[in-house]
């Protein structure tokens, strides 16, 4: 189910008002088109709620066309693709499971959530023209040092994309991003092109 702003309400999406400290993605939406103004201090103080934030800036970076683009889709199509996209970025959101990192003194306990990692990949799609993430996950134990794991990820692409070379790119820059900013063991990154979208010129594209 959609507003009449076109994006899904909360229920929809399978997430709870707690996932962004009692804000929706409705709520997050106006404040990003308010320009931020003015300062919401428990949104901005919120990693849920930053994490929304950012996937929503980046997608309202493309235009309106999608939105557009999403009305205009074949009716054999169940879901929305701007739909899916929103959905990922609400479970995207969600703290998740607690990941270790490593400390040089035994009595430290730092750690990271499946959440921040999460957001850490989305933000890969900026690195990467032609494609936008819609959702990932991180399967295995997470919570165990050293145990390896996969990173899944579905993804649209635009149209006139040379599919193979984004997906490895994009491949490519989240396994960088992750070996980085955390100590997990990655043995594979599997990316899953949903769906290809004539959105006028694709990110990165020249005029």
């Amino acid at each position: 189910m959609n507003d009449d702003q076109g994006t899904p309400d909360v229920q929809h999406l399978g997430l709870e008002p707690s996932d962004l400290d009692g804000y929706t993605l409705d709520d997050l939406t106006d404040y990003l088109e308010a320009g931020r103004v003015p300062r919401n201090p428990s949104i901005e103080a919120s990693p849920g709620c930053q994490l929304a934030l950012d996937a929503l800036e980046r997608l309202q970076g493309l235009g309106g066309e999608l939105i557009d683009a999403d009305s205009a889709a074949m009716p054999e199509v169940e879901d929305g693709w701007v739909d899916r996209i929103l959905s990922g970025i609400a479970l995207d959101a969600r703290a998740g499971r607690r990941i270790p990192l490593a400390a040089s003194d035994p009595v430290d306990d730092f750690g990271i959530t499946e959440g921040a990692v999460r957001g850490l990949i989305r933000s890969a799609e900026n690195a990467v023209a032609g494609l936008l993430i819609g959702h990932s996950s991180l399967e295995g134990d997470v919570a165990t040092p050293g145990v390896p794991i996969r990173i899944a990820i579905d993804v649209n692409a635009f149209y006139g994309t040379s599919i193979p070379t984004a997906v490895e790119r994009l491949r490519a820059e989240i396994a960088d991003r992750v070996r980085c900013h955390t100590d997990l063991v990655v043995t594979a990154v599997d990316i899953t092109v949903r769906d290809i979208q004539r959105v006028g010129r694709r990110p990165g594209e020249a005029s």
